[in-house]
């Protein structure tokens, strides 16, 4: 969105420092290697650096100025272009909610869910791509900071806008929503991330519940009829309903599910209330890929694309987040199926289940990482998926780092024997291990929640040529 500094002064409530309110800004961000000409250059305060300091840096790079805490100065003393304000974080939510106000005439997409909302955020552009004009966060930019940019990355040619909500405890998504004003809000789901910080699911629901209450009456919510607990926020928004799933009560529907050789999910597409139907075959690799697809179709369609347009979106549309269930080969021959941007127990049990669909005789490493934020269920949810592994015949299962060991004992429990299950101090030596043990056609899942930086095990996999052969199964 284009803006003058005038503008953006009067839409925070700031004080124009030492800048001139003509200039144009047509950009935004709050990291200063990422600033082009033109951007307003957020200064951020975390807890280990401090944005405020890299404000020349900005300027130098084209910035136009900062939105800032406090009035700034270079090394010599000369003032610099700000745009004081009391936070500069709410100041960019206050920008971004004037200029959804005043400014912009899209349709509003609000995604939020405790697994897969990346991923169905970008099926859900990929099918409003074939209808107008669409504008999404590339990644995860789903903060009280990405939002608001994504909602200044638009303009008045935008016909659709969507947008990621994460969540960080109760009052979070109202937040969000409030800055947002979303015409339609989809919800994925409700699993068990963020236990350790809410307790319970039923307090996850309802914080991940706050994006459909917040709904006009004349908004759309859209909710995953196959999760009971997302089913049952139907009787808490005063939005218009629409239920995506397999069960034959929802509006819009999948039958005759079926995966290929890449565990690529094939299957019908039907609306149950024009019963039309079409057949879609997706790029992404996972039967959990088939929920994610009818939610984005469920949102295109009330949005008045056609069925023809949404089946045509999903057809086409190709995986764009990072490090979620990226299928690449490598040259020496084996697969690697990189997950290792984050990870729950109900994307832990998916991933799984993908990698055994796609074994087809080959032998299947799950190299697992920790699952954090459980709180006290943690114990049990690592026990069961080392179990998991074993029921359904993963041939090898690689325990990373010191979270896992009771996955690796509950694994052991289960029956695991010899070499099939395995534990490794560090990323490092998951690597070692790997090298001196995989084979070509073999079958490697990389999963753990973001912080365990498990995504280098897959890079260094498909980084060496030739790895290490190791023995026979």
């Amino acid at each position: 969105m284009i803006l003058t500094v005038g503008e953006i002064v009067d839409a925070v409530s700031g004080d124009a420092s030492s800048v001139d309110r003509s200039l144009i800004v047509s950009a935004y961000g709050v990291d200063s290697r990422a600033v082009i000409p033109g951007s307003l250059y957020v200064a951020i305060r975390g807890e280990r650096v401090d944005g405020h300091d890299y404000a020349v840096a900005a300027l130098a790079a084209g910035a136009v100025a900062i939105l800032s805490a406090r009035p700034l100065s270079d090394e010599s003393g000369r003032p610099l272009p700000c745009v004081v304000v009391d936070d500069p974080v709410l100041a960019l939510g206050r920008l971004a909610a004037w200029v959804r106000r005043d400014k912009l005439t899209c349709s509003v997409v609000a995604i939020t869910g405790s697994s897969g909302k990346t991923s169905t955020k970008d099926l859900v552009a990929a099918v409003l791509t074939c209808v107008g004009e669409t504008v999404s966060p590339a990644g995860s930019f789903n903060t009280e900071v990405g939002l608001p940019l994504t909602i200044l990355s638009a303009d008045e040619q935008t016909r659709f806008l969507v947008l990621e909500m994460g969540m960080r405890g109760e009052g979070h998504i109202s937040y969000l929503v409030e800055l947002a004003r979303p015409d339609v809000g989809l919800i994925v789901n409700v699993g068990s991330a963020h236990l350790g910080m809410l307790g319970t699911r039923e307090a996850i629901a309802r914080a991940k519940g706050e994006l459909v209450t917040g709904l006009s009456s004349e908004g759309t919510a859209v909710l995953n009829g196959d999760d009971p607990l997302v089913r049952a926020m139907a009787t808490t928004t005063p939005a218009r309903v629409v239920t995506f799933g397999e069960s034959a009560s929802a509006d819009v529907r999948a039958t005759d599910i079926r995966l290929d050789e890449m565990a690529r999910p094939e299957f019908t597409l039907t609306d149950n209330r024009s019963l039309e139907a079409q057949s879609v075959a997706l790029q992404f690799s996972g039967e959990h890929y088939v929920s994610n697809a009818l939610a984005a179709a469920a949102v295109a369609l009330s949005l008045g694309a056609s069925l023809e347009q949404v089946a045509d979106g999903l057809r086409s549309a190709v995986p764009l987040s990072r490090w979620r269930m990226e299928v690449h080969v490598a040259p020496a021959g084996y697969t690697v199926i990189n997950d290792a941007y984050n990870a729950n127990p109900e994307s832990m049990r998916a991933a799984l289940k993908t990698l055994a669909a796609m074994a087809a005789g080959r032998r299947t490493w799950a190299v697992l990482g920790e699952m954090r934020e459980l709180g006290d269920s943690s114990v049990d949810e690592h026990d069961a998926i080392g179990r998991l592994a074993v029921r359904l015949d993963i041939s090898r299962l690689l325990c990373v780092g010191e979270g896992t060991r009771v996955m690796h004992l509950g694994a052991s429990n289960e029956g695991s024997w010899g070499e099939e299950s395995a534990h490794v101090p560090d990323v490092d030596a998951a690597i070692a291990h790997l090298r001196a043990h995989v084979r070509p056609d073999d079958v490697v899942l990389v999963k753990a929640s973001r912080s365990v930086g498990l995504e280098r095990v897959a890079e260094a996999l498909l980084a060496d040529p030739a790895p290490g052969e190791g023995s026979a199964a």
